[in-house]
């Protein structure tokens, strides 16, 4: 996805460089996605879905500890431990963590973008993965853990800019 320059988003994010991508979204009422997708290069790259989710929901199952959040209707769940194994079955892909943790059932061909972000949160680095729907709504969002010091886990960052990297490389 190439990123699309918008004049509102730029000012807004001119007077508020803090300001999240939801509320942003909210205050211009536009999608989270044209939001992120209107940010710089050195901020977003893009999962393109054709590569597979499943391809990416297995990978990610092998980081280690992560903070899935979805949100709805105002509310935030937030869910910290690794993120599942799944399996294909029934046009999903099933998380499977046997009783214990995040569980679910997420349907592939329901994404229509992958962002993988890397912004300040609160004053610390932050990087995530950003999972949208095709009306450009949040699916959920996976952030890289976290130590107990509250330092990012170094082999995480690692791992997300090689494919932030890989990622750039191949759109050009």
């Amino acid at each position: 996805m190439k990123p699309n320059h918008n004049p509102a988003i730029a000012a807004l994010f001119s007077e508020n460089p803090t300001i999240g991508f939801a509320d942003a979204a909210r205050q211009l009422n536009i999608s989270e996605l044209e939001v992120v997708n209107a940010m710089a290069a050195t901020l977003v790259a893009w999962y393109p879905p054709a590569k597979g989710i499943e391809a990416l929901l297995r990978e990610l199952a092998s980081w280690g500890p992560m903070t899935a959040i979805i949100q709805v209707a105002g509310n935030v769940f937030e869910f910290k431990g690794p993120f599942p194994i799944g399996k294909p079955g029934h046009g999903y892909y099933n998380l499977i963590q046997k009783g214990e943790g995040l569980e679910g059932h997420i349907k592939p061909d329901s994404f229509a973008a992958v962002a993988l972000i890397s912004r300040p949160l609160r004053g610390r680095d932050s990087h995530h993965f950003c999972f949208f729907a095709a009306d450009g709504s949040v699916i959920f969002k996976l952030y890289l853990g976290r130590d107990k010091a509250g330092e990012l886990l170094a082999g995480q960052v690692d791992k997300f800019m090689s494919l932030r990297n890989l990622l750039a490389a191949e759109e050009e």
